[in-house]
Order: C-alpha cells, then structure tokens, then sequence
C-alpha cells in the first residue's frame, strides 16, 4: 500500500508541519503575524493531513489494530520496535501543542467581527466594542487553536508515519 521511502517522505513532511505549527504559535504567541491566516493554517492542513491519513492507514493495515493491549501503558500504544525514548518524545510535542491550544482557547473573551469601522467581539448574544489590537489579539486566539490542532496531527503524522517505515519485520496483511 504505502512504500518505506514514502512513508519516510510522509513522515518528514508532518514534520515539516510541527515546525510550522510550533513557529507559528509562538510568533502569533508574541503578537508577530509573519503570515496571515488563512495561509499559516492551509499550509500547516497541506503539510499534516495527507501523512497523518498515511500514517493511520498504514498502521491499521500493517499491525492489524483494533486496540492497545493496556490502556494505562505507553507501551501498547506505540509498535513493538518503537523506542520508548521515542513514543515520550512524540507524547510530550503532542502535549505541548494540546497545551497551547487550551492556552489560546481560554484566551478568547469572544468571536471576532467587524460591522464597517467597528472592531466587535461577540460572546452569548453580548457584542462588546474594543480596539483593533483586541480584535487582533482575538484573530491569533483563534489562529493558535487551529495550528494546535494541526501541529498534534502532524506529530502523530510523523510518528505513525516513521514508526511504519522502519519497522523490518513481516506483519501478515
């Protein structure tokens, strides 16, 4: 289905994504918009979705999962020849990026909108005036939610994905 030198491929390109991700919520972080939305989250959907979809599918076909074999161990999440070194290294980027999203999502007092000069936010029916830098302030929230999300999607991209393509044994299909 999929071939080691693509995954490998694959897994490189979420990991291109993390780092995209991970810039990006960090400059929005500090109010620094190196590039505007919709090109920072369509990038980051391009770089992630297709190894992530690889990833899983070539999980899911390779080992024949159904479920981990422990749920409270790190282990039986992770295939056999994975190090654990590895699985944490991944768990903790994916926490990281978890944590910013929570982050950005308690940050939001609101929904964004304009209405001609007028900078809005919008929370439960209430529309609370304020300035641009508010507004704007808003805008990276809700960017740095969706990058969070991403990034998470790319780091499983680039584990599933590299775990796959260097895995050596003959897993019955």
């Amino acid at each position: 289905m999929f071939t080691r030198r693509g995954l490998l491929g694959l897994s490189l390109v979420c990991g291109a994504g993390v780092v995209w991700a991970a810039a990006l919520i960090v400059a929005y972080a500090f109010a620094v918009r190196p590039v505007i939305t919709p090109i920072a989250v369509g990038f980051a959907a391009i770089l992630t979705v297709p190894g992530f979809a690889a990833g899983i599918l070539a999980n899911r076909r390779g080992y024949q999962t159904r479920r981990p074999r422990r749920l409270w161990s790190l282990a039986s999440w992770v295939p056999p020849h994975v190090p654990v070194w590895a699985a944490v290294v991944a768990a903790l980027v994916f926490f990281g990026f978890w944590l910013s999203l929570v982050l950005a999502f308690t940050a939001l007092e609101g929904t964004p909108q304009r209405r001609g000069a007028e900078y809005l936010l919008v929370d439960h029916d209430r529309e609370v005036v304020v300035d641009k830098a508010a507004y704007d302030r808003q805008i990276d929230h809700e960017t740095q939610i969706s990058l969070g999300v991403l990034g998470a999607f790319a780091v499983g991209g680039a584990f599933l994905c590299a775990a796959r393509a260097t895995d050596h044994e003959e897993h019955p299909v």
